[in-house]
């Protein structure tokens, strides 16, 4: 198998859009503003990393599915997608009252386990499950993860001012759009390829 650079760059464009309302980006915020970012930042890209691993697994073994079934299972995934961003109500909830963590284990240990278990079933693991299923796990892989990491370092350094001047419903919107779009191309594709 080769390696597919824009498969790598769609896995990152999507994962990003889908994990920029996602509750695990606020409580990497929520987590930021009481402990230390950068070990929370070692915290959820660790558990983002063993979610990448699961869900590109998962889609390795879709893929040895039919290329007709692969093509509308992912269609099937990426319209769900579609549907869950567009009808999110974009709520942003605060998590209040938790005591302060300190120390690197301790963080470390709070945030990879918020966000190892926020992220089960969730829309960026599916997705990442389709994508592997249909563009190769390598760049899938690569893609997902670098957009993780980069949507968990956006929440803790600049996740207050994307929360005050980028209204949450439009990040849904764009990604949703986004998923539908290739919602409806990979049925084009399974009907005609």
């Amino acid at each position: 198998m080769s390696f597919d650079p824009l498969a790598m760059l769609t896995a990152f464009g999507l994962i990003f859009l889908a994990e920029l309302p996602d509750k695990t980006m606020f409580a990497s915020l929520a987590m930021g503003t009481r402990m230390r970012p950068l070990y929370v930042w070692f915290g959820t890209s660790a558990a983002f990393l063993v979610h990448v691993a699961i869900a590109v697994g998962a889609g390795s073994l879709l893929s040895l599915l039919p290329g007709l079934a692969v093509k509308l299972v992912s269609a099937a995934l990426f319209g769900f997608g579609a549907f869950v961003l567009l009808r999110s109500g974009g709520d942003d909830e605060e998590e209040g009252g938790a005591r302060t963590v300190t120390g690197f284990w301790p963080v470390w240990g709070t945030a990879f386990m918020t966000v190892f278990i926020g992220e089960w079933g969730d829309l960026t693991q599916i997705t990442t499950a389709n994508l592997a299923a249909t563009n190769g796990w390598l760049p899938t892989a690569i893609g997902s993860a670098a957009a993780l990491m980069s949507v968990s370092a956006l929440a803790l350094l600049v996740g207050r001012f994307i929360a005050k001047r980028v209204p949450l419903r439009t990040v849904q919107r764009v990604g949703g759009l986004c998923m539908a779009v290739l919602a409806t191309w990979t049925l084009v594709e399974a009907f005609t390829g």
